[in-house]
């Protein structure tokens, strides 16, 4: 039974946002399409425990979720109803290539509509596209359960209410749209690379939130800002298989096998980055590939071009003045010139880095070259954690200096 419910779990991560694309197109409703993809995991359950698990569980899941989504509609005399998301009968029975292509990203454009407000756009998108539970949002923006369910609720009464179409917007209007999406896909590769709880990485995750990037570009050419992601994503991915040891435990970039990086990541994301370059792009995303541009082609640890990662990292925190990219910063100025002036750099954001494990870990590595006992940061740093796989690296880097 509990292989059985790790297929299903699987299957579910895997195919949600597919699914429920169509079946939002089918149903004209997300509540609706939320409620036939839940009935057909139910069945899944129950079906599969005695039949055995099929050839194509994601196709399954489908089929039986529409059929579900078809019956409740009739069961609800909506089959004459016009709703708001619903376009075209003859459409919605008649799947092709194209269609199931698109069904992901018009389910993500509706999500992050600009009447939605930027948190309500995120937090709804990783409800019903990714399928986060609500406890996993509310972590992420650091509020109640309670916030985020409302938040996600209104969100839905709001495109319900407006009339909100489920479809790609004009390429007028695109680049107004295209930077909320880009943050729920980058939201999304996140917490495939480092998920906050569980394995230290969810690649279905990445190599999903990879897959829509890709779709972006081919629908925005003429957005920086959308490469810059692509590049920054396939970076990170090469380093996948050299970013977990034997124990589950994360490998440090420095201790990275870089002959097992995919190359073929590698040359996708450096191309990506040239487009975005030819574009002209230096936007956030940008700023960042050419960072983890600096890393993935430096031939090793020891000739990582700090210098250069500084100075991105400079016009990158005047961009985004964002806490992260400081502590990131203090990083590279430590690399370049010593410890010292990198504990200086990070000590002013301390009040605003106060829940952030991260924090205190880098703390404790700058203490530990420069000699001072780095235990009490590495103990906070451990209250904090939540990813088993970074709580044992902290637990043995505090085992091993006791």
């Amino acid at each position: 039974m509990a292989e059985l419910t790790r297929i299903i779990e699987d299957t579910v991560r895997r195919e949600r946002g597919r699914i429920l694309g169509g079946l939002v197109r089918l149903c004209g409703s997300m509540d609706a399409a939320e409620e036939a993809f839940q009935e057909a995991t139910l069945s899944a359950l129950s079906e599969w425990k005695n039949a055995g698990v099929p050839l194509n569980p994601g196709a399954w899941l489908m089929t039986v979720a529409k059929n579900r989504a078809r019956d409740a509609r009739r069961h609800r005399a909506m089959a004459e109803a016009k709703s708001t998301l619903l376009h075209d009968e003859e459409r919605a029975e008649h799947d092709t290539i194209d269609t199931v292509t698109d069904d992901y990203l018009r389910l993500i454009f509706t999500c992050c509509h600009p009447e939605l407000s930027p948190d309500s756009q995120i937090a709804l998108t990783l409800k019903v596209v990714a399928g986060f539970t609500t406890e996993e949002i509310a972590r992420a923006f650091v509020c109640s359960e309670a916030t985020i369910s409302q938040r996600i609720l209104r969100a839905k009464e709001t495109i319900e209410s407006k009339a909100l179409a489920y479809e790609l917007p004009d390429r007028t209007a695109l680049p107004a749209r295209v930077g909320a999406v880009l943050g729920v896909v980058y939201a999304m590769f996140n917490e495939g690379h480092v998920s906050r709880t569980g394995d230290l990485m969810r690649l279905d995750l990445q190599a999903e939130a990879l897959r829509l990037g890709r779709l972006l570009s081919e629908l925005s050419p003429r957005e920086p800002e959308v490469f810059g992601l692509v590049a920054l994503m396939s970076f990170s991915a090469a380093r996948a298989r050299t970013r977990v040891d034997a124990d589950g435990l994360p490998v440090l970039l420095a201790a990275q096998e870089r002959v097992r990086w995919d190359k073929s990541l590698l040359r996708e994301g450096l191309m990506a980055l040239q487009h975005a370059r030819s574009l002209h792009g230096r936007g956030a995303y940008v700023l960042q590939a050419e960072i983890s541009a600096c890393h993935v082609t430096a031939p090793t640890w020891e000739s990582t071009d700090w210098s250069a990662i500084l100075d991105v990292y400079d016009e990158l925190l005047v961009l985004t003045r964002s806490p992260i990219v400081a502590l990131n910063r203090a990083i590279a100025i430590s690399m370049c010139r010593g410890p010292e002036e990198g504990l200086s750099e990070l000590l002013p954001f301390e009040s605003t880095l106060v829940g952030y494990h991260l924090f205190y870990a880098t703390r404790a590595d700058f203490l530990e070259r420069m000699g001072k006992d780095p235990r009490p940061d590495l103990g906070k740093a451990l209250e904090l954690v939540t990813n088993e796989g970074e709580r044992k690296l902290l637990t043995r880097r505090l085992r091993d200096r006791s």
